[in-house]
């Protein structure tokens, strides 16, 4: 067997695609893949042939070129692998995805975690630092899942993902975490994954996929046009899981027009002044803001963009609607 090894680089950006949120045979085939097409050097593999490889096999293979690529760059006998670190991520993979036997061959890996560790700094993704706090503690004593959770609110590290919020779009997923936080419930400290789907027929599908994958309980927010959405998830909802149906319109229109108008004017500093006159009371928030972007000579308004000014502009108890603070109360129950 002859390969080339893994650079740092290309150590750290492996490590870090096999800890994301993604379903595990999905992260762990494609990342091990990757690296025996490109490392292994003989034999040779294409995808197709490993496809029709066992999961054993690929895994094998992978952890000698990594295993070896990271004596490179740490003592091996400073580093002996306890297989530790392994077994919590073995244990989390199992407790957060639906894996089967083929799925356990890669997650029984010994890769030299302990060893990687050492190369990561502060600055690194989130799932990451994650590793490097697991690592802390596997020094000290059998870790357990209590342990974790400890960790994981104390550091604010999002892992391990105890929760999914699927939403709709993508205001929801800029602004719900810090509306989240500034109510005392932080995303990152509870364990929670937030998923916008692009829309409430992408919502089903999404939901659909996530309960053949997902042990974890899935909170659905949805848009007051969604009914029909919800007559299509209902029958599928897992007794773990929750909707919550906007009581008007859409996430936008939850925004307390204070917020919008504060948020606005902040922009619109020394340019132009936006007061509750310019707000059509027949139309929607977001059917508003494209009039006044377009009146007050803005650029085009466009949902994303916005929703990270409103994002910089909360800062007090009027900045959050009632529904909004309801939101947040169910999905922290």
């Amino acid at each position: 067997m002859k390969y080339k090894k893994l650079s740092k680089e290309q150590l750290i950006i492996s490590f870090d695609r096999l800890t994301r949120f993604k379903p595990t045979r999905e992260k762990y085939f494609r990342v091990f893949c990757d690296i025996i097409i490109s490392n292994l050097i003989e034999p040779v593999y294409k995808k197709s042939d490993l496809l029709l490889m066992p999961s054993d096999e690929i895994t094998r293979l992978a952890e000698i070129i990594i295993n070896s690529s990271l004596s490179d760059f740490a003592d091996v006998t400073e580093h002996q692998n306890s297989n530790q670190i392994n077994s919590i991520i073995k244990d989390y993979e199992n407790s957060l995805f639906i894996n089967n036997d083929e799925v356990q061959n890669y997650l029984n890996n010994n890769i030299n975690f302990h060893m990687f560790v050492q190369l990561i700094d502060e600055s690194c993704p989130i799932n990451l630092r994650w590793l490097k706090a697991i690592y802390s503690l596997t020094s000290e004593k059998t870790v357990s899942n209590k342990d974790l959770i400890k960790l994981r609110h104390n550091l604010g590290i999002k892992f391990p993902i105890q929760k999914i919020l699927l939403a709709e779009g993508i205001t929801e997923e800029i602004l719900l975490p810090v509306f989240s936080k500034y109510l005392g419930f932080d995303f990152y400290k509870e364990g929670i994954q937030i998923i916008a789907a692009g829309g409430k027929n992408q919502v089903v599908k999404m939901y659909y996929k996530l309960i053949e994958e997902l042990k974890v309980p899935i909170f659905v927010l949805l848009d007051k046009d969604a009914e029909e959405n919800i007559n299509q998830i209902t029958p599928k909802l897992r007794n773990i899981d929750k909707i919550h149906l906007v009581s008007c319109g859409e996430f936008e229109d939850l925004l307390p027009k204070s917020l919008i108008i504060k948020t606005l004017n902040n922009e619109l500093t020394n340019f132009a002044t936006v007061t509750a006159d310019d707000f059509d009371t027949s139309l929607s928030s977001a059917e508003n803001l494209e009039n006044i972007f377009k009146t007050k000579g803005l650029h085009e308004f466009k949902k994303a963009e916005f929703a990270k000014l409103v994002k910089d502009n909360i800062s007090d108890d009027d900045d959050i609607s009632a529904e909004i603070a309801s939101i947040v109360m169910e999905l922290g129950l």
